[in-house]
Order: C-alpha cells, then sequence, then structure tokens
C-alpha cells in the first residue's frame, strides 16, 4: 500500500475547502481516505485557515507515507518539519 497525505476537497464553486487526509496514492481526489488529519480554508482568516493534528501528520510519516507539494507547503507554512524526529 502507497499512502498519500493529501487535500481532498470540498464546498461549492468560488467557496472551496479543503481536509488534509490519507489517501491510497491512486485513489480519485474526493475517493475513500484512510484517516483525516485536518483541514485548510483559504478563505478565512490567516491565522485560523490550517488546522491539523501534529501527531497523527508524524504518526503517518514514520509509517511511510509522503506528502503532496501542496500540503508541504502548508505544513511548512506551520512551521510543521517534514523531516524525521529524532
Amino acid at each position: 500500500m502507497s499512502a498519500r497525505i493529501r487535500l481532498k476537497k470540498f464546498g461549492t464553486k468560488k467557496r472551496p475547502y479543503y481536509r488534509i487526509v490519507v489517501m491510497e496514492k491512486s485513489a480519485p481526489r474526493d475517493g475513500k481516505t484512510i484517516e483525516e488529519l485536518g483541514y485548510y480554508h483559504p478563505i478565512e482568516a490567516e491565522e485560523k485557515q490550517i488546522v491539523f493534528d501534529a501527531a497523527k501528520v508524524r504518526s503517518w510519516l514514520d509509517k511511510g507515507a509522503t506528502a503532496s507539494d501542496t500540503v508541504r507547503s502548508l505544513l511548512n507554512r506551520k512551521n510543521f518539519s517534514l523531516e524525521a524526529a529524532n
């Protein structure tokens, strides 16, 4: 199984919001998720846009899941390091 941490789109036209989820790499964007880790709401105020459970993200990264480029940049905006914690 190849897991990937990526975004799943919700909302309406011109009012999107996204959930940060763990999915099978080959699953469609709005397909079945393995676990939900947080959300990204681009329309909210800057401090409320990105919310995620850092422990769950770290757990999935340690299990071998990879983050998409977009999720990687969102996590970096919250000063979350994708490198392994030693």
